[in-house]
């Protein structure tokens, strides 16, 4: 279990998008991490409202997002989200879903990608995900707090980010008898990743982060003395 919370064997090299430049990882615009807005014709508005929000969002942060802009950003007129969101916080509401949903994609891609399944992997992989779309994460993490859930989808799903987690914990020798202990695994995993997503860009790390050479390094090596903690602990 020592390389459960360990990114010593992480895939990728390169250094996790700062906030400053994380609007250019996902989309060479904006930074959408979804497929895009367009002008609505006809199909399926309440995905390209969600997308569109996404749009906004990314480009113009947080204070921008309204129904108006979404349904601007849309072309459809201001009237029309009002079909499918009551209003801004349920819109919220369902970016933050979607977000959730792009994260495990992102969790899932790693996972499938590494043939040991190692959780250090999806850690990075996580990391990278909330440090390339700082507005986005910070709204599904509202929503989240909002709701005091995360959605269902994204925590029971067979392919959501935190059954995946289980998964590779169970692949590297986690019991799955034992309901109790791999949940709290999961949690504690889950948790040590989304700190590190939140605080890696404190001023306070930077001279430590230089020194390490890079934000993913910073990353793996916290990581790793996680692991060292929890060896010590056992023994």
């Amino acid at each position: 279990m020592d390389d459960l919370t360990s990114l010593s064997d992480a895939s990728s090299n390169a250094d996790l998008p700062s906030s400053q430049d994380a609007s250019s990882v996902q989309d060479s615009k904006s930074g959408c991490v979804f497929s895009g807005s367009r002008p609505y014709h006809h199909g399926d508005l309440r995905r390209a409202l969600v997308d569109a929000a996404a749009e906004v969002l990314a480009r113009d942060g947080p204070q921008a997002l309204s129904l108006r802009a979404v349904a601007r950003e849309a072309g459809v007129s201001p009237a029309a989200p009002y079909h499918h969101f009551k209003d801004k916080s349920d819109l919220l509401n369902a970016l933050a879903e979607e977000g959730f949903h792009a994260l495990g994609d992102a969790l899932k891609a790693e996972f499938e990608a590494d043939p040991d399944h190692h959780l250090s992997t999806m850690g990075l992989a996580y990391v990278k995900f909330a440090r390339a779309n700082p507005a986005l994460y910070r709204v599904m993490y509202d929503s989240a707090r909002n709701e005091d859930a995360m959605p269902a989808k994204s925590h029971d799903k067979a392919d959501g980010g935190f059954h995946l987690v289980r998964e590779a914990m169970i692949r590297a020798g986690a019991n799955p008898a034992d309901e109790v202990g791999l949940e709290l695994a999961c949690i504690a995993s889950w948790c040590t990743a989304h700190g590190l997503s939140e605080m890696t860009g404190f001023a306070q790390f930077k001279p430590l982060i230089e020194a390490l050479g890079g934000e993913e390094a910073f990353v793996r090596g916290v990581l790793e003395h996680i692991g060292h903690t929890r060896t010590a602990q056992k023994v």
